[in-house]
Protein backbone atom coordinates (compact mmCIF):
# COMPACT_ATOMS: atom_id res chain seq x y z
CA UNK A 1 0.00 0.00 0.00
CA UNK A 2 1.77 3.00 -0.76
CA UNK A 3 1.28 6.40 1.60
CA UNK A 4 0.67 9.52 0.02
CA UNK A 5 3.77 12.24 1.03
CA UNK A 6 3.16 14.27 3.77
CA UNK A 7 0.50 12.04 5.61
CA UNK A 8 -1.72 12.63 2.64
CA UNK A 9 -1.63 15.72 2.18
CA UNK A 10 -1.01 16.60 -1.78
CA UNK A 11 0.63 19.94 -2.82
CA UNK A 12 -0.60 22.09 -5.70
CA UNK A 13 2.26 21.91 -7.62
CA UNK A 14 0.92 22.23 -10.74
CA UNK A 15 -0.89 25.24 -9.72
CA UNK A 16 2.25 26.89 -8.73
CA UNK A 17 3.96 26.15 -11.95
CA UNK A 18 0.79 28.06 -13.96
CA UNK A 19 0.97 31.27 -11.27
CA UNK A 20 5.12 31.19 -11.87
CA UNK A 21 4.77 30.85 -15.46
CA UNK A 22 2.15 33.52 -15.33
CA UNK A 23 4.04 36.02 -13.26
CA UNK A 24 7.39 35.76 -15.78
CA UNK A 25 4.73 36.42 -18.44
CA UNK A 26 3.90 39.69 -16.80
CA UNK A 27 7.87 40.37 -15.80
CA UNK A 28 8.63 40.15 -19.44
CA UNK A 29 5.74 41.90 -20.64
CA UNK A 30 6.49 44.84 -18.76
CA UNK A 31 9.84 44.94 -18.83
CA UNK A 32 9.29 44.95 -22.87
CA UNK A 33 6.58 47.57 -22.55
CA UNK A 34 9.66 49.79 -20.74
CA UNK A 35 11.70 48.96 -23.45
CA UNK A 36 9.22 49.69 -26.47
CA UNK A 37 8.27 53.23 -24.84
CA UNK A 38 12.05 54.01 -24.18
CA UNK A 39 12.54 53.15 -27.83
CA UNK A 40 9.44 55.34 -29.19
CA UNK A 41 10.42 58.37 -26.86
CA UNK A 42 13.75 57.70 -28.34
CA UNK A 43 12.41 58.45 -32.10
CA UNK A 44 10.61 61.25 -31.15
CA UNK A 45 13.69 63.11 -29.33
CA UNK A 46 15.90 62.56 -32.22
CA UNK A 47 13.45 63.57 -34.68
CA UNK A 48 15.19 66.68 -35.40
CA UNK A 49 18.50 65.43 -36.11
CA UNK A 50 18.57 63.22 -39.52
CA UNK A 51 20.98 60.96 -39.63
CA UNK A 52 22.35 57.81 -41.53
CA UNK A 53 19.33 55.08 -41.71
CA UNK A 54 19.62 52.60 -38.77
CA UNK A 55 18.58 48.72 -38.44
CA UNK A 56 15.11 47.89 -36.68
CA UNK A 57 16.82 45.69 -34.01
CA UNK A 58 20.21 45.92 -34.85
CA UNK A 59 20.25 50.05 -35.23
CA UNK A 60 23.96 51.08 -36.33
CA UNK A 61 26.17 48.46 -35.22
CA UNK A 62 26.59 46.15 -37.90
CA UNK A 63 27.73 49.33 -39.97
CA UNK A 64 30.88 48.69 -37.93
CA UNK A 65 32.84 45.90 -38.73
CA UNK A 66 35.81 46.43 -36.71
CA UNK A 67 38.67 46.64 -39.44
CA UNK A 68 40.05 49.72 -38.88
CA UNK A 69 37.55 51.98 -40.81
CA UNK A 70 34.72 52.32 -38.06
CA UNK A 71 35.99 55.73 -37.57
CA UNK A 72 36.58 56.87 -40.41
CA UNK A 73 32.79 55.83 -41.86
CA UNK A 74 31.55 58.13 -38.75
CA UNK A 75 33.27 61.14 -40.30
CA UNK A 76 31.50 60.81 -43.47
CA UNK A 77 28.10 60.27 -42.11
CA UNK A 78 29.11 63.78 -39.96
CA UNK A 79 30.07 65.67 -43.64
CA UNK A 80 26.23 63.90 -45.02
CA UNK A 81 24.89 65.15 -41.09
CA UNK A 82 26.08 68.42 -40.02
CA UNK A 83 26.84 69.37 -36.43
CA UNK A 84 24.60 65.91 -34.96
CA UNK A 85 23.13 62.74 -36.14
CA UNK A 86 21.52 59.76 -33.86
CA UNK A 87 23.20 56.67 -33.51
CA UNK A 88 21.54 53.64 -32.37
CA UNK A 89 23.07 50.60 -30.16
CA UNK A 90 20.71 47.96 -30.36
CA UNK A 91 16.79 48.33 -30.70
CA UNK A 92 16.56 50.57 -27.47
CA UNK A 93 20.06 52.37 -26.81
CA UNK A 94 20.68 55.94 -28.97
CA UNK A 95 22.82 58.67 -29.05
CA UNK A 96 22.78 62.13 -30.19
CA UNK A 97 26.44 61.89 -31.85
CA UNK A 98 28.21 65.42 -31.55
CA UNK A 99 31.01 66.23 -34.20
CA UNK A 100 31.31 70.21 -34.59
CA UNK A 101 32.24 72.36 -31.69
CA UNK A 102 29.89 75.27 -32.19
CA UNK A 103 27.96 71.70 -30.24
CA UNK A 104 30.30 70.48 -28.42
CA UNK A 105 30.79 73.79 -26.43
CA UNK A 106 27.33 73.54 -25.29
CA UNK A 107 27.41 70.23 -23.64
CA UNK A 108 30.69 70.52 -22.37
CA UNK A 109 30.40 73.46 -21.04
CA UNK A 110 28.01 72.00 -18.67
CA UNK A 111 28.47 69.84 -15.60
CA UNK A 112 26.16 66.70 -16.73
CA UNK A 113 27.30 63.42 -15.45
CA UNK A 114 29.04 60.93 -18.12
CA UNK A 115 26.30 58.36 -19.09
CA UNK A 116 24.52 55.84 -17.27
CA UNK A 117 25.14 52.81 -20.19
CA UNK A 118 28.90 52.79 -21.60
CA UNK A 119 30.77 54.10 -18.06
CA UNK A 120 28.63 51.83 -15.65
CA UNK A 121 30.56 48.72 -17.86
CA UNK A 122 33.71 50.13 -15.68
CA UNK A 123 32.60 50.83 -12.62
CA UNK A 124 33.38 47.35 -11.26
CA UNK A 125 36.83 48.13 -12.04
CA UNK A 126 37.62 51.47 -11.26
CA UNK A 127 34.69 52.17 -8.85
CA UNK A 128 33.07 55.78 -8.68
CA UNK A 129 36.37 57.99 -9.36
CA UNK A 130 36.34 60.93 -11.26
CA UNK A 131 36.02 59.86 -14.38
CA UNK A 132 32.14 58.10 -13.35
CA UNK A 133 31.03 60.15 -10.22
CA UNK A 134 28.69 62.94 -10.66
CA UNK A 135 27.03 65.31 -8.41
CA UNK A 136 28.05 66.58 -5.42
CA UNK A 137 30.63 63.22 -5.09
CA UNK A 138 32.77 64.58 -8.22
CA UNK A 139 32.71 68.09 -7.06
CA UNK A 140 33.61 67.07 -3.87
CA UNK A 141 36.59 64.89 -5.01
CA UNK A 142 37.83 67.20 -8.25
CA UNK A 143 37.96 69.89 -5.79
CA UNK A 144 40.23 67.87 -3.23
CA UNK A 145 42.29 65.90 -5.87
CA UNK A 146 43.21 69.46 -8.39
CA UNK A 147 46.10 70.00 -5.79
CA UNK A 148 47.51 67.00 -6.82
CA UNK A 149 48.21 68.34 -10.18
CA UNK A 150 49.43 71.54 -8.99
CA UNK A 151 53.04 72.27 -10.96
CA UNK A 152 55.00 72.02 -7.59
CA UNK A 153 53.67 68.73 -7.66
CA UNK A 154 53.88 67.90 -11.14
CA UNK A 155 57.74 69.48 -11.23
CA UNK A 156 59.57 66.46 -10.04
CA UNK A 157 57.81 63.85 -11.89
CA UNK A 158 59.86 64.97 -15.14
CA UNK A 159 63.06 63.50 -13.60
CA UNK A 160 61.12 60.24 -13.23
CA UNK A 161 59.28 60.65 -16.47
CA UNK A 162 62.74 60.46 -18.09
CA UNK A 163 63.99 57.52 -15.94
CA UNK A 164 61.13 55.19 -17.59
CA UNK A 165 61.68 56.32 -20.83
CA UNK A 166 65.42 55.52 -20.85
CA UNK A 167 64.85 52.47 -19.62
CA UNK A 168 62.25 51.49 -22.38
CA UNK A 169 64.78 53.06 -25.18
CA UNK A 170 67.41 51.28 -23.66
CA UNK A 171 65.36 47.77 -24.63
CA UNK A 172 64.93 49.23 -27.78
CA UNK A 173 68.87 48.95 -28.79
CA UNK A 174 68.35 45.42 -30.09
CA UNK A 175 65.99 46.82 -32.70
CA UNK A 176 68.56 49.69 -33.72
CA UNK A 177 70.93 47.13 -34.06
CA UNK A 178 68.77 44.36 -36.59
CA UNK A 179 66.59 47.06 -38.33
CA UNK A 180 63.83 45.04 -37.57
CA UNK A 181 60.14 46.68 -37.33
CA UNK A 182 58.66 46.63 -33.76
CA UNK A 183 55.20 46.87 -32.36
CA UNK A 184 55.41 49.91 -30.10
CA UNK A 185 52.32 49.92 -27.82
CA UNK A 186 53.39 47.37 -25.53
CA UNK A 187 56.36 48.82 -24.99
CA UNK A 188 54.91 52.16 -24.36
CA UNK A 189 52.16 51.32 -22.16
CA UNK A 190 54.72 49.17 -20.04
CA UNK A 191 56.35 52.32 -19.79
CA UNK A 192 53.76 54.83 -18.87
CA UNK A 193 52.18 52.06 -15.90
CA UNK A 194 55.99 52.53 -15.09
CA UNK A 195 55.92 56.18 -15.33
CA UNK A 196 52.60 56.43 -13.27
CA UNK A 197 53.38 54.36 -10.60
CA UNK A 198 56.98 55.61 -9.74
CA UNK A 199 55.52 59.70 -10.13
CA UNK A 200 51.45 59.23 -8.34
CA UNK A 201 52.15 56.62 -5.73
CA UNK A 202 56.26 56.85 -5.51
CA UNK A 203 55.73 52.81 -6.46
CA UNK A 204 58.92 51.26 -8.29
CA UNK A 205 57.39 48.28 -9.71
CA UNK A 206 59.61 46.83 -12.52
CA UNK A 207 56.59 46.00 -14.38
CA UNK A 208 58.80 46.97 -17.72
CA UNK A 209 60.50 43.79 -16.66
CA UNK A 210 57.51 41.73 -14.96
CA UNK A 211 54.00 42.69 -16.73
CA UNK A 212 51.63 41.42 -14.74
CA UNK A 213 49.68 44.59 -13.85
CA UNK A 214 50.16 45.99 -16.82
CA UNK A 215 48.31 42.47 -18.39
CA UNK A 216 45.71 42.80 -16.31
CA UNK A 217 45.03 46.04 -17.01
CA UNK A 218 45.14 45.18 -21.04
CA UNK A 219 42.71 42.29 -20.56
CA UNK A 220 40.32 44.57 -18.25
CA UNK A 221 40.35 47.60 -21.65
CA UNK A 222 39.33 44.62 -23.99
CA UNK A 223 36.96 43.08 -22.15
CA UNK A 224 34.91 46.21 -21.59
CA UNK A 225 34.74 46.92 -25.27
CA UNK A 226 33.86 43.85 -25.92
CA UNK A 227 30.77 44.13 -23.50
CA UNK A 228 29.50 47.29 -25.41
CA UNK A 229 29.71 45.92 -28.55
CA UNK A 230 28.01 42.49 -27.44
CA UNK A 231 24.22 43.28 -27.06
CA UNK A 232 23.39 40.24 -24.60
CA UNK A 233 26.50 41.11 -22.25
CA UNK A 234 24.56 44.41 -21.75
CA UNK A 235 22.70 42.07 -18.97
CA UNK A 236 24.52 42.00 -15.77
CA UNK A 237 23.37 38.36 -15.20
CA UNK A 238 24.48 36.85 -18.77
CA UNK A 239 28.17 38.87 -18.76
CA UNK A 240 28.32 37.55 -14.92
CA UNK A 241 28.17 33.66 -16.26
CA UNK A 242 29.50 33.90 -19.85
CA UNK A 243 33.63 32.79 -19.54
CA UNK A 244 34.44 36.25 -20.60
CA UNK A 245 32.55 37.73 -17.06
CA UNK A 246 34.74 34.77 -15.78
CA UNK A 247 37.92 36.30 -17.43
CA UNK A 248 37.04 40.12 -16.12
CA UNK A 249 36.67 39.43 -12.96
CA UNK A 250 40.15 37.95 -12.62
CA UNK A 251 41.41 40.84 -14.23
CA UNK A 252 39.63 42.70 -11.62
CA UNK A 253 40.83 41.09 -8.62
CA UNK A 254 44.53 41.28 -10.28
CA UNK A 255 44.08 45.15 -10.64
CA UNK A 256 42.59 45.46 -7.31
CA UNK A 257 44.89 43.82 -5.10
CA UNK A 258 47.65 45.80 -6.42
CA UNK A 259 46.10 48.41 -6.02
CA UNK A 260 45.57 47.77 -2.22
CA UNK A 261 48.57 46.63 -1.75
CA UNK A 262 49.77 50.22 -2.62
CA UNK A 263 47.53 51.43 -1.15
CA UNK A 264 48.46 49.65 2.12
CA UNK A 265 51.95 50.35 1.72
CA UNK A 266 51.89 54.05 2.32
CA UNK A 267 49.07 54.40 5.09
CA UNK A 268 51.80 52.27 6.93
CA UNK A 269 54.25 54.79 5.66
CA UNK A 270 52.34 57.49 6.80
CA UNK A 271 51.45 56.02 10.41
CA UNK A 272 55.66 57.06 10.86
CA UNK A 273 55.28 60.54 8.73
CA UNK A 274 52.21 62.37 10.40
CA UNK A 275 53.10 65.65 8.61
CA UNK A 276 53.34 66.97 4.38
CA UNK A 277 56.28 68.84 5.76
CA UNK A 278 57.88 65.76 6.90
CA UNK A 279 57.08 63.48 3.77
CA UNK A 280 58.75 66.31 1.82
CA UNK A 281 61.49 66.48 3.39
CA UNK A 282 62.37 62.59 2.62
CA UNK A 283 60.70 62.39 -0.52
CA UNK A 284 58.20 64.23 -3.46
CA UNK A 285 55.01 64.70 -2.38
CA UNK A 286 52.80 62.41 -4.41
CA UNK A 287 49.26 62.09 -5.60
CA UNK A 288 48.88 59.38 -3.24
CA UNK A 289 49.80 61.78 -0.08
CA UNK A 290 47.26 64.07 -1.35
CA UNK A 291 44.31 61.63 -1.85
CA UNK A 292 45.32 60.16 1.62
CA UNK A 293 45.77 63.57 3.15
CA UNK A 294 43.27 66.12 1.73
CA UNK A 295 40.41 67.16 3.73
CA UNK A 296 37.30 69.42 3.29
CA UNK A 297 36.09 71.85 4.66
CA UNK A 298 34.52 69.78 7.89
CA UNK A 299 37.66 67.80 7.84
CA UNK A 300 36.28 64.86 6.40
CA UNK A 301 39.06 63.01 3.90
CA UNK A 302 38.33 60.32 1.63
CA UNK A 303 37.05 56.90 2.10
CA UNK A 304 38.77 54.08 1.64
CA UNK A 305 36.66 53.01 -1.01
CA UNK A 306 37.12 56.53 -2.38
CA UNK A 307 40.61 55.98 -2.28
CA UNK A 308 40.40 53.04 -4.28
CA UNK A 309 38.39 53.95 -6.90
CA UNK A 310 40.68 57.03 -7.10
CA UNK A 311 43.72 55.21 -7.66
CA UNK A 312 42.50 52.45 -10.08
CA UNK A 313 40.91 55.39 -11.86
CA UNK A 314 44.28 57.37 -11.90
CA UNK A 315 46.12 54.30 -12.68
CA UNK A 316 44.19 53.42 -15.69
CA UNK A 317 43.58 57.10 -17.09
CA UNK A 318 46.85 57.97 -16.46
CA UNK A 319 48.54 55.18 -18.24
CA UNK A 320 46.88 53.82 -20.56
CA UNK A 321 45.36 56.99 -22.35
CA UNK A 322 49.09 58.50 -22.62
CA UNK A 323 50.54 55.16 -24.35
CA UNK A 324 47.87 55.81 -27.13
CA UNK A 325 49.07 59.44 -27.60
CA UNK A 326 52.58 58.45 -27.38
CA UNK A 327 52.60 55.70 -29.74
CA UNK A 328 50.67 57.54 -32.81
CA UNK A 329 53.28 60.18 -31.89
CA UNK A 330 56.36 58.29 -32.69
CA UNK A 331 54.20 56.68 -35.64
CA UNK A 332 53.70 60.19 -37.04
CA UNK A 333 57.10 61.38 -36.34
CA UNK A 334 58.31 58.50 -38.35
CA UNK A 335 55.87 59.21 -41.33
CA UNK A 336 57.16 62.58 -41.53
CA UNK A 337 60.74 62.87 -41.86
CA UNK A 338 61.22 66.57 -42.45
CA UNK A 339 59.26 67.33 -39.19
CA UNK A 340 61.05 64.66 -37.04
CA UNK A 341 63.99 66.49 -37.96
CA UNK A 342 63.03 70.11 -37.13
CA UNK A 343 62.18 68.22 -33.88
CA UNK A 344 65.45 66.68 -32.91
CA UNK A 345 66.95 69.86 -34.03
CA UNK A 346 65.19 71.85 -31.31
CA UNK A 347 65.59 69.15 -28.97
CA UNK A 348 69.19 68.37 -29.46
CA UNK A 349 69.84 72.42 -28.71
CA UNK A 350 67.53 72.48 -26.01
CA UNK A 351 68.73 69.48 -23.63
CA UNK A 352 72.97 70.71 -25.11
CA UNK A 353 74.15 66.86 -24.44
CA UNK A 354 72.01 65.88 -21.05
CA UNK A 355 70.06 62.24 -21.05
CA UNK A 356 66.93 63.32 -19.13
CA UNK A 357 64.15 66.09 -19.19
CA UNK A 358 64.15 68.60 -16.91
CA UNK A 359 60.80 71.13 -15.95
CA UNK A 360 62.33 73.70 -17.45
CA UNK A 361 63.52 71.99 -20.70
CA UNK A 362 59.61 71.37 -21.54
CA UNK A 363 58.67 75.32 -22.67
CA UNK A 364 61.94 74.94 -24.82
CA UNK A 365 60.60 72.72 -27.53
CA UNK A 366 57.62 74.37 -29.07
CA UNK A 367 57.77 73.02 -32.43
CA UNK A 368 57.89 69.50 -30.90
CA UNK A 369 55.35 70.61 -29.32
CA UNK A 370 53.02 71.56 -32.29
CA UNK A 371 53.97 68.08 -33.69
CA UNK A 372 52.57 66.42 -30.54
CA UNK A 373 49.22 68.39 -30.54
CA UNK A 374 49.15 67.60 -34.59
CA UNK A 375 49.15 63.81 -33.48
CA UNK A 376 46.92 63.87 -30.80
CA UNK A 377 43.91 65.87 -33.43
CA UNK A 378 44.76 63.28 -35.81
CA UNK A 379 44.65 60.30 -33.58
CA UNK A 380 43.19 61.60 -30.21
CA UNK A 381 43.77 58.95 -27.33
CA UNK A 382 39.77 58.90 -26.62
CA UNK A 383 37.95 59.45 -30.19
CA UNK A 384 34.74 59.89 -27.94
CA UNK A 385 33.29 60.91 -24.29
CA UNK A 386 29.37 60.78 -23.47
CA UNK A 387 27.15 62.49 -21.35
CA UNK A 388 23.49 61.93 -19.85
CA UNK A 389 21.52 65.00 -20.10
CA UNK A 390 19.75 65.95 -16.71
CA UNK A 391 17.77 68.97 -18.34
CA UNK A 392 16.62 70.18 -21.51
CA UNK A 393 19.68 71.07 -23.76
CA UNK A 394 19.61 73.93 -26.71
CA UNK A 395 21.91 73.88 -29.29
CA UNK A 396 23.33 77.22 -30.95
CA UNK A 397 21.08 76.67 -34.36
CA UNK A 398 17.34 76.19 -31.74
CA UNK A 399 17.40 72.38 -32.15
CA UNK A 400 16.61 70.84 -28.68
CA UNK A 401 16.96 67.54 -26.71
CA UNK A 402 15.34 66.75 -23.70
CA UNK A 403 16.22 65.32 -20.30
CA UNK A 404 17.18 61.69 -20.14
CA UNK A 405 19.04 61.60 -23.34
CA UNK A 406 22.38 60.45 -23.65
CA UNK A 407 25.13 62.98 -25.99
CA UNK A 408 28.03 61.42 -27.76
CA UNK A 409 30.84 63.73 -28.50
CA UNK A 410 33.20 62.20 -31.42
CA UNK A 411 36.36 63.92 -30.50
CA UNK A 412 37.75 61.95 -33.78
CA UNK A 413 35.26 63.34 -35.61
CA UNK A 414 35.33 67.34 -34.10
CA UNK A 415 39.29 66.63 -35.23
CA UNK A 416 38.57 65.46 -38.86
CA UNK A 417 35.63 67.43 -39.70
CA UNK A 418 37.06 69.11 -43.17
CA UNK A 419 34.17 72.82 -42.02
CA UNK A 420 36.68 72.98 -39.60
CA UNK A 421 40.43 71.93 -40.51
CA UNK A 422 41.66 72.20 -44.40
CA UNK A 423 43.00 69.15 -45.42
CA UNK A 424 42.37 67.26 -42.06
CA UNK A 425 43.95 63.86 -42.56
CA UNK A 426 47.03 65.93 -43.25
CA UNK A 427 49.66 65.92 -40.75
CA UNK A 428 50.55 69.51 -40.67
CA UNK A 429 51.79 70.73 -36.52
CA UNK A 430 51.90 74.47 -38.31
CA UNK A 431 47.86 74.54 -37.62
CA UNK A 432 49.04 75.12 -34.31
CA UNK A 433 50.72 78.20 -34.74
CA UNK A 434 49.40 81.01 -32.17
CA UNK A 435 47.87 83.06 -35.05
CA UNK A 436 46.08 79.84 -36.23
CA UNK A 437 44.72 78.29 -32.96
CA UNK A 438 43.08 81.90 -32.65
CA UNK A 439 41.20 81.85 -35.52
CA UNK A 440 39.51 78.56 -34.70
CA UNK A 441 37.05 77.46 -32.14
CA UNK A 442 38.66 77.02 -28.83
CA UNK A 443 36.33 73.61 -28.82
CA UNK A 444 37.66 72.56 -32.30
CA UNK A 445 40.49 70.45 -30.42
CA UNK A 446 39.53 68.60 -27.72
CA UNK A 447 41.80 65.42 -26.63
CA UNK A 448 41.78 66.17 -23.11
CA UNK A 449 37.86 67.33 -23.34
CA UNK A 450 36.84 70.72 -22.06
CA UNK A 451 35.12 72.85 -19.49
CA UNK A 452 34.18 71.60 -15.74
CA UNK A 453 34.43 67.98 -16.56
CA UNK A 454 37.98 68.06 -18.50
CA UNK A 455 41.22 65.92 -18.01
CA UNK A 456 42.42 66.79 -14.58
CA UNK A 457 45.35 65.36 -15.49
CA UNK A 458 45.95 66.94 -19.05
CA UNK A 459 49.31 68.88 -17.26
CA UNK A 460 50.49 65.75 -16.69
CA UNK A 461 49.89 63.88 -19.91
CA UNK A 462 51.44 66.77 -22.02
CA UNK A 463 54.63 66.73 -19.74
CA UNK A 464 54.99 63.12 -20.09
CA UNK A 465 54.69 63.21 -23.76
CA UNK A 466 57.13 65.97 -24.66
CA UNK A 467 59.56 63.97 -22.06
CA UNK A 468 59.69 60.93 -23.88
CA UNK A 469 59.51 62.03 -27.23
CA UNK A 470 62.51 64.17 -26.60
CA UNK A 471 64.19 61.38 -25.58
CA UNK A 472 63.24 59.28 -28.09
CA UNK A 473 64.55 61.51 -30.64
CA UNK A 474 67.96 61.87 -28.81
CA UNK A 475 68.20 58.70 -28.99
CA UNK A 476 66.83 57.21 -32.36
CA UNK A 477 65.68 58.19 -35.88
CA UNK A 478 62.23 56.72 -36.48
CA UNK A 479 60.96 55.62 -39.69
CA UNK A 480 58.16 54.11 -40.82
CA UNK A 481 57.57 50.65 -42.06
CA UNK A 482 55.32 50.83 -45.28
CA UNK A 483 54.26 47.02 -45.07
CA UNK A 484 52.46 48.20 -41.21
CA UNK A 485 49.33 51.22 -41.53
CA UNK A 486 47.67 50.59 -38.45
CA UNK A 487 43.66 49.52 -38.50
CA UNK A 488 42.79 52.37 -35.86
CA UNK A 489 39.82 51.05 -33.58
CA UNK A 490 37.83 52.56 -30.75
CA UNK A 491 38.54 51.07 -27.37
CA UNK A 492 38.97 52.48 -24.14
CA UNK A 493 41.63 54.53 -25.70
CA UNK A 494 42.47 54.78 -29.89
CA UNK A 495 44.02 51.59 -30.59
CA UNK A 496 45.51 49.84 -33.70
CA UNK A 497 44.09 46.07 -34.83
CA UNK A 498 47.37 45.37 -36.11
CA UNK A 499 49.32 47.12 -33.75
CA UNK A 500 51.83 50.52 -34.19
CA UNK A 501 54.69 49.52 -35.96
CA UNK A 502 58.29 51.30 -36.55
CA UNK A 503 62.02 51.26 -37.39
CA UNK A 504 64.50 52.78 -35.77
CA UNK A 505 68.10 53.49 -36.17
CA UNK A 506 70.61 54.96 -33.57
CA UNK A 507 71.30 59.02 -33.73
CA UNK A 508 74.65 60.46 -33.09
CA UNK A 509 73.71 62.63 -30.02
CA UNK A 510 76.64 64.74 -30.54
CA UNK A 511 76.19 65.53 -34.00
CA UNK A 512 72.51 64.68 -34.06
CA UNK A 513 73.14 63.13 -37.98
Amino acid sequence: MQIPPFGGFQPRFPHMHHLLAVLCLVAVVYKLTILLRKRRDAFRHMEPFPGPPAHWLFGHVLEFKQDGEDLYKVVKWGQKYPYAFPMWFGPFVCFLNIHHPDYVKTILASTEPKDNFAYRFIESWIGEGLLVSKGQKWFRHRRLLTPGFHYDVLKPYVKLMSDSANTMLAKWERYAKTGESFELFEHVSLMTLDSILKCAFSYNSNCQTEGLVHSSVYELSNLINLRFRTFPYHNDLIFYFSPHGFRYRKACKVAHNHTAEVVRKRKEALKQEKEPGYIQTKRNLDFLDILLCARDENQQGLSDEDIRAEVDTFMFEGHDTTASGISFILYCLACHPEHQKKCRDEIMQTLEGKDSMEWDDLSKIPYTTMCIKESLRLYPPVPGISRHVTKPLTFFDGRTIPAGCNVGTSIFGIHRNPTIWENPDVFDPLRFLPENVSMRSPHAFVPFAAGPRNCIGQNFAMNEMKAVVALTLKRYQLIEDPDWKPKIIPRLVLRSLNGIHIKIKPKNCRSGK
